[in-house]
């Protein structure tokens, strides 16, 4: 594969491929085929795409001749001393994923049923789902309009006698207010936890993402910006936060692969609940990879994220995502939001149509049915009704972008709400 030069953040769209292939399939973000008057077409363009290539592959075979490819193996031990060096934490632990890792650090600090945990609203559920994992009440707070993220202010307001900590989220790769949010949390003895799953690599007054908390849990899913296909991470500040995470995370009795090492036949005792939440050596060794290469696969990102910018500047049907000046995005998606006119359902329908992935962006977890919230999240509600999710990962195309913005103009004006 021939390896070239990353772009630079200026708008300039990449057009090579470090280690992985560019898509050229037509999958929409259902997984289907798209297609226009029952034929498909031709020149889809994926709503994701991980980058994953001939680096990856070695690596994995590396893992298939050692003969472990079980998880808490050597490939889980080098990538997790891989994430404390980059990271600067006390303990990271490779696990499953990052919904495993949010439990779990429920779990490690001390959430009991009867407790209030304070999560950010507008999110994929996987945290309000950690709180009640373990019997405690998630009490959703609004975001901020401009950009999606946890509002301090929302957070304060919501603390009662019940409240022993907060879930923030770096909402779809942009990092939270986390000077405002630790302020609050400070006042009242409460912990915080950063969900950092969509925002490997994004940054927030000069530090990353994933080191803006005591605790924080990492996702590697095929969309994010160091992919496994799955698998997450949870890092600490107190080594003894990652120590019971990772006894808890293979069934409370620790790593089978150490056990194995030891001369004559240790035999663990179970002496507490634990699951199965171990990441495979198959999956730590493509991260080990995937970790070298977050810089670059990122600057592809952002370089696409200024060329929808760029060219969507003056479309008065949406608008684009803002990133404040003291952060980073680590652009694990791309949200543009609609105005009200348009019909998003409408607007999704005729894109896919045509071969252009897309989604409606996250949810707003409080009008989840599962959840029977009482709060009240009015900005997460609309644009949980506004947002849509354009194609944005590190293979696109400069001619994409461009088709995806051509398409997404003329298609706009066609899917217009009569007034």
């Amino acid at each position: 594969m021939t390896t070239t030069s990353a772009a630079t953040t200026t708008g300039t769209v990449p057009t090579t491929r470090t280690g992985g292939t560019a898509s050229t399939s037509s999958t929409t973000s259902t997984g289907s085929t798209a297609s226009t008057s029952g034929t498909a077409s031709t020149d889809g363009i994926a709503l994701v795409h991980a980058s994953l290539g001939e680096q990856e592959l070695a690596a994995v075979a590396e893992v298939f001749a050692s003969g472990w490819p079980a998880g808490q193996g050597p490939k889980g031990k080098a990538l997790e001393a891989q994430l404390k060096r980059r990271y600067g934490v006390g303990d990271a632990v490779a696990l499953s994923n990052c919904g495993a890792a949010l439990h779990l650090a429920m779990l490690a600090l001390g959430v009991e049923p009867g407790d209030e945990v304070i999560v950010a609203d507008y999110t994929f559920p996987a945290p309000a789902h950690a709180v009640r994992y373990v019997g405690a009440t998630p009490v959703f707070a609004d975001v901020r309009r401009d950009t999606g993220t946890v509002d301090p202010q929302a957070v304060a307001d919501l603390i009662g006698p019940r409240t022993v900590g907060v879930i923030a989220v770096d909402t779809v790769g942009l990092p939270a207010d986390y000077t405002e949010l630790m302020a609050v949390a400070d006042r009242h003895g409460l912990f915080v936890v950063e969900d950092a799953a969509c925002a490997v690599g994004a940054s927030y007054q000069g530090r990353p993402a994933g080191a803006l908390a005591p605790v924080a849990c990492l996702s590697f899913h095929g969309r994010k910006g160091a992919s496994s296909g799955e698998g997450g991470a949870l890092l600490a500040a107190d080594p003894v936060i990652g120590a019971d995470a990772r006894l808890r995370s293979s069934f409370g009795i620790g790593s089978i692969y150490d056990q194995a090492q030891v001369v004559g036949l240790p035999i663990p005792s179970f002496t507490d609940i634990g699951y199965n939440y171990k990441l495979s050596d198959i999956a730590a060794a493509i991260l080990q990879v995937q970790l070298e290469r977050v810089e670059e696969l990122l600057r592809r990102r952002t370089a696409i994220a200024a060329s929808y910018a760029e060219l969507l500047a003056d479309e008065e049907l949406l608008t684009v995502p803002h990133v404040p000046g003291d952060r980073t995005h680590a652009w694990q998606s791309y949200l543009v939001t609609l105005d009200p006119r348009v019909d998003r359902s409408g607007l999704a329908a005729s894109l896919r149509a045509q071969g252009i992935g897309c989604g409606h962006g996250t949810w707003a977890s409080h009008l989840q049915p599962v959840y029977d919230a009482a709060q009240s999240c009015p900005v997460s509600a609309d644009l949980f009704q506004r947002n849509l999710a354009i194609p944005m990962h590190a293979e696109l195309r400069p001619d994409q972008v461009e088709r995806v913005v051509d398409v997404l103009r003329a298609e706009l004006k066609n899917n217009l709400r009569p007034s």
